[in-house]
């Protein structure tokens, strides 16, 4: 029999995850609006589901706010559970400390005012980005950046005392000292990918870029230099007639062979694709499609459905608790750049599933090999647009906007300079120039949405991925075969017990340390690269 004094601190641990789990479900309905938005929302409706993600945001705030959370936390932080080390309902209290430490930094007037704008700005960003005029989105650009502003500052303190304590018990000496930029991006940083320093981000993506620009020139070159050979890519056959009916379908019965459960989630079409998990049992994914262009759906189908077996895998029995959610934005863009890059452009993959689309799309690939496919879905060329971007020089355009997001914030670069600024990093890095707003600076959402601090993750995901899908193989006989049978449920167990049952109950680098057994490092990474385009591209 428990005693009393357990007793009562577990009805005071039960009322803080109630009050969690009521926060989530605000969130989930905050979710619903968010992906109407981008799916099925009539453009007139802009305005008003701007108001209506203002209430529910601030709905959430207060409840996030409540001083009898702050009371919860106080009185549990000095129990038994908080004191049970790793477990689960120790977790859930720090976690639920750290996040109620932001929320009550943050005025109700703000967080009203960035979902009213943000929603505004993504219709305008619409808009703007299909007549491919950044001059009249930059009014609402700057109304964003100056509400981040205010973010951060508000946030800076709290993340800064954490970082403190935190290098009592570390190395600090070994930290590159913090300057403006770093001061107003950390806290940013810090929502997405908790712990992350904008100073060692910088250190960690300057050692990938000194390694990937040289071996991307490698690349381009051998391509140059086998241009009117048999063995080039001929990615025009990714260009062919693809009936999107076709595409959708074999998207889908792709999504359900990695173990997307169809019961469970669903696959739309959107301007910009995405996932969200919008509760238990409820996953949404979008890709959009083009007749004349196969990867740009495909692979988008396998990267967004990466997201949503991540939140399938998710604890059910967690829901609205830190242990019922993804632990960062790097881990969870670790899972869908897994599953696109490492499975879905490998040989393996495809010995099972070209056969099948060959079938699908019989006018379009009647008259191509297997290796010819392979070669043209692994073709890399510098280009403009990341979503398209290939597997090698994808981290390049992260580079860019973790450049120049860092100036936006601090006002280095004025909004009005962005478009040359994009451009003339873009010939700098990838010799390409965009000749217009919609192939550079407009051609993500993220800032419209007030994402500042979310691109780094993108490249810290292909950092975890190569760890992890390296560990996989050392840890799992058989994967290839397996591939090449249409099997994927052993990786995706793996990861399931890895990754995804985890939530939040560590840290996102502690994370990947347990799962990996080594510190976070870029060399995987390069190593995968160059094993599998030295062999493509013969160098």
């Amino acid at each position: 029999m428990p005693t009393s004094k357990a007793a009562e601190e577990a009805a005071l641990y039960d009322e803080l995850i109630g009050r969690s789990r009521e926060m989530s479900v605000i969130g989930s309905c905050a979710a619903v609006l968010g992906w109407d938005e981008q799916t099925y929302m009539p453009a007139g409706a802009a305005a008003h589901r701007g108001e209506q993600s203002a209430v529910l945001a601030g709905l959430q705030h207060d409840r996030a706010v409540d001083p009898r959370l702050g009371e919860l936390l106080t009185t549990l932080e000095g129990g038994e559970i908080a004191a049970e080390g790793d477990s689960i309902r120790a977790a859930n209290i720090r976690q639920l400390r750290r996040d109620y430490d932001r929320r009550t930094k943050l005025p109700r007037s703000l967080v009203e005012a960035l979902a009213r704008t943000t929603s505004l700005a993504q219709q305008e960003w619409i808009a703007a980005r299909k007549n491919s005029d950044f001059e009249s989105f930059r009014p609402r650009l700057e109304q964003v950046l100056e509400l981040k502003r205010q973010e951060s500052r508000c946030l800076h303190e709290t993340v800064m005392r954490e970082r403190r304590a935190a290098s009592k018990s570390a190395h600090p000496e070994d930290a590159p000292a913090p300057d403006a930029g770093a001061t107003l991006y950390d806290p940013l940083l810090d929502q997405y990918e908790p712990g992350a320093e904008t100073a060692r981000l910088r250190v960690l993506f300057e050692a990938l870029r000194q390694e990937l620009s040289p071996f991307v020139r490698e690349i381009v070159e051998a391509s140059r230099k086998r241009e009117s050979t048999a063995g080039r890519a001929k990615t025009s056959i990714l260009e062919r007639s693809y009936p999107v009916d076709r595409q959708r379908m074999l998207g889908e019965s792709a999504a359900a062979a990695l173990g997307f459960d169809f019961e469970r989630g669903r696959l739309d079409v959107s301007a910009h694709p995405f996932c969200t998990g919008i509760g238990p049992g409820d996953v949404r994914a979008t890709t959009r499609f083009d007749a004349h262009q196969f990867s740009d759906a495909f692979f988008g189908v396998l990267h967004e459905v990466g997201h949503g077996l991540y939140e399938q895998g998710l604890p059910v029995e967690q829901y609205g608790a830190p242990a019922g959610e993804a632990v960062s934005l790097g881990v969870h863009e670790s899972q869908s750049r897994l599953w696109e890059n490492a499975v879905g452009r490998s040989r393996p993959f495809w010995n099972y599933w070209f056969p099948i689309a060959r079938r699908t799309f019989h006018e379009a690939l009647h008259d191509v090999s297997l290796d010819e496919f392979l070669a043209a879905v692994n073709h890399v060329e510098p280009s403009l647009i990341r979503v398209q971007a290939d597997e090698v020089t994808y981290n390049l355009h992260i580079l860019i906007r973790f450049e120049l997001e860092q100036a936006l914030l601090t006002g280095d670069l004025p909004v009005a300079d962005l478009p040359s600024a994009w451009n003339a990093k873009y010939a700098e890095l990838l010799g390409v120039t965009p000749s217009t707003d919609a192939q550079g600076c407009l051609q993500d959402v993220h800032w419209s949405a007030g994402l500042f601090g979310y691109f780094p993750t993108y490249t810290l995901g292909n950092l975890y991925a190569a760890q992890l899908f390296s560990r996989a193989r050392v840890e799992l006989d058989g994967l290839d075969e397996a591939f090449g049978r249409g099997d994927f449920s052993t990786l995706l167990a793996w990861l399931r017990d890895k990754i995804h049952r985890h939530g939040r109950r560590y840290a996102p680098t502690d994370l990947i340390e347990r799962a990996v057994g080594a510190s976070v490092d870029h060399r995987p990474l390069m190593d995968s690269l160059r094993h599998k385009y030295g062999v493509l591209y013969g160098i």
